[in-house]
C-alpha cells in the first residue's frame, strides 16, 4: 500500500465527486475532472481560463509530491510525466468514459474510452508505487514561464 500518494481506486473516485478522505491529490483530481466536464461545453475560444486553472492544479500536485515523497535512488528509472500531468489525464479520461455512458455513443467508442482510463490507472498504480519505493523519478519542475 502507499502511504503517500492515493490509490488509484481513491483517484478514480475522485474524479466522479467522490472524496472519501482529504487528501490534496484527491482534492485537485476532483476539480481536475470538473474543469474537464466544463470544456466539453466551452467554446473553443473561451477554453484559456480553464486550461490556465489545470495548469495551476497540476503544477500544485507537481510540487505537493517533490515535497512528500522520498528521495529517489541513485540508479532510479526516469518516468517521462510528472504525476500532475498523470492525474490530469486520467481526470480527462474519467470524464470522457462516464460522458460516452450517458451520449449517443457507438460502443467501440465506449470501449475504447473505458480500455485507456483503465490502463492510465494502472499505470498511476505502478507509478506510484515505483516513486515510493525509489526505483522510479520524476523530471525536475522546471519553471519555464510565471506562475499563471
Amino acid at each position: 500500500m502507499n502511504p503517500v500518494l492515493p490509490s488509484k481506486d481513491l483517484l478514480l473516485e475522485a474524479c466522479t465527486g467522490s472524496i472519501r478522505q482529504p487528501h490534496p491529490v484527491l482534492e485537485a483530481a476532483y476539480e481536475l475532472a470538473s474543469l474537464h466536464e466544463a470544456l466539453q461545453d466551452t467554446p473553443h475560444a473561451q477554453r484559456q481560463e480553464i486550461d490556465r486553472h489545470r495548469t495551476r492544479l497540476t503544477r500544485d500536485i507537481d510540487h505537493w509530491v517533490a515535497s512528500a515523497l522520498p528521495q529517489a535512488l541513485g540508479a532510479a528509472y526516469m518516468h517521462t510525466e510528472t504525476i500532475g500531468a498523470v492525474v490530469d489525464r486520467l481526470a480527462e479520461y474519467s470524464v470522457l468514459a462516464h460522458t460516452a455512458l450517458s451520449r449517443d455513443t457507438q460502443q467501440p467508442h465506449i470501449h475504447y474510452i473505458w480500455r485507456q482510463l483503465a490502463e492510465l490507472a494502472l499505470g498511476y498504480g505502478d507509478l506510484s508505487f515505483e516513486l515510493t519505493t525509489g526505483a522510479r523519478r520524476l523530471p525536475n519542475l522546471v519553471v519555464l514561464q510565471p506562475d499563471i
